[in-house]
């Protein structure tokens, strides 16, 4: 297994450290919760809207997709729930104050390094599994930063917002459990 693999498989866990490390070391003031819950609500709605065209294939262990989805938020660049796992990591560490703003930079550094093999990874995938297809939409859509404009050339894939927040419940649960336990944590209940 490379590190790739090893980053995707364990991509569900690698943020469990540095959310105890927000915790533990929480020195929140009200302007960073505030701005930290925008950052992360920013980024579980862009998650929202990527499953609501990607489907339940972005829970699984297994490398590759059913399909090349080119529409919705991946009409605008290729990896939206990176994107907003970004969003979710960096408003967390905002959000605590904590080691504030080395935690973040830490964040940043860590998931900017497992997104690329991930990523890496991914993309050796969909290019296996759809050619020319994909190599024409990895050339005119960014992995990580937005395009202004959609895609021209997008999938007609309906998306499915009840079932993308049936597939995030997960995170819903993870992130509803880690700002309870913060709250807790500094005396707001």
């Amino acid at each position: 297994m490379n590190i790739g693999e090893l980053f995707f498989k364990m991509r569900g866990y690698t943020p469990i450290p540095f959310l105890l490390a927000a915790l533990v070391f929480a020195q929140p003031r009200k302007d960073l919760i505030t701005f930290g819950l925008i950052l992360i609500v920013f980024g579980e709605l862009m998650r929202i809207w990527g499953v609501a065209y990607a489907g339940g294939a972005t829970r699984t262990r297994d490398v590759g997709a059913p399909q090349l989805v080119t529409n919705g938020p991946f009409a605008f660049l290729r990896n939206p729930l990176y994107f907003g796992n970004m969003f979710i990591y960096v408003g967390v560490s905002i959000m605590t104050g904590a080691w504030l703003p080395y935690l973040m930079y830490l964040v940043i550094f860590f998931f900017s390094i497992q997104y690329a093999f991930i990523v890496r990874l991914e993309e050796g995938k969909l290019s296996d599994l759809f050619g020319d297809e994909y190599m024409k939409y990895k050339e005119e859509v960014p992995r990580f930063f937005p395009r202004i404009s959609p895609y021209p050339y997008r999938t007609k894939i309906k998306p499915n917002f009840a079932g993308a927040l049936k597939s995030e419940k997960t995170t819903f649960i993870a992130m509803g459990t880690f700002i309870v336990l913060f709250f807790l944590r500094i005396n707001i209940f």
